[in-house]
């Protein structure tokens, strides 16, 4: 089932990479209290991902959080290793907190995993944002297949 407006974030545990190497972020404790404007790609170094998706929130980060935003992340079926290299290459760092699910268990807990097998990728989650506050999701924007364009900043600028 899928997630959506008025749930709680399921339990789930991303790896996020930190100077002391690959630490875990339990989903109670990275949403509890605060407001997060997060976003999900299929693969971290793809070209919509990298071209529009992830730069978009690097770019509109402050006025994201002048609207409230606490703090803003991006996570994807990838490890800790690659969404770290990611972040530093797309200069997310202090900007977007990079959050790997790499077995796909946020995806898989939140309903939103999809088949990338034909592209060579297995299971990954699907292109979506959501705005989730104190722990419970506030909005939810899903892409339709092949597309972006209600899950980029701009769209969640609009909705805060």
């Amino acid at each position: 089932m899928t997630i959506a407006k008025g749930d709680k974030i399921p339990a789930a545990t991303f790896i996020k990479m930190t100077e002391n190497g690959p630490e875990p972020v339990e989903t109670s404790a990275f949403f509890a209290g605060r407001k997060v404007a997060l976003f999900s790609v299929p693969g971290a170094f793809t070209p919509t991902c990298s071209a529009k998706h992830l730069p978009g929130f690097v770019e509109k980060a402050a006025e994201l959080k002048a609207k409230g935003v606490d703090e803003i992340a991006c996570t994807a079926v990838n490890d800790a290793f690659v969404m770290g290299a990611w972040g530093k290459s797309a200069s997310a760092d202090g900007s977007v907190t990079m959050l790997a699910d790499g077995n796909g268990a946020f995806a898989k807990a939140v309903g939103l995993e999809m088949d990338g097998s034909k592209f060579g990728m297995g299971t990954r989650g699907q292109r979506f944002s959501m705005i989730v506050n104190d722990g419970v999701v506030e909005e939810l924007n899903v892409e339709a297949p092949g597309e972006f364009k209600v899950s980029s900043a701009e769209h969640m600028l609009g909705q805060l």
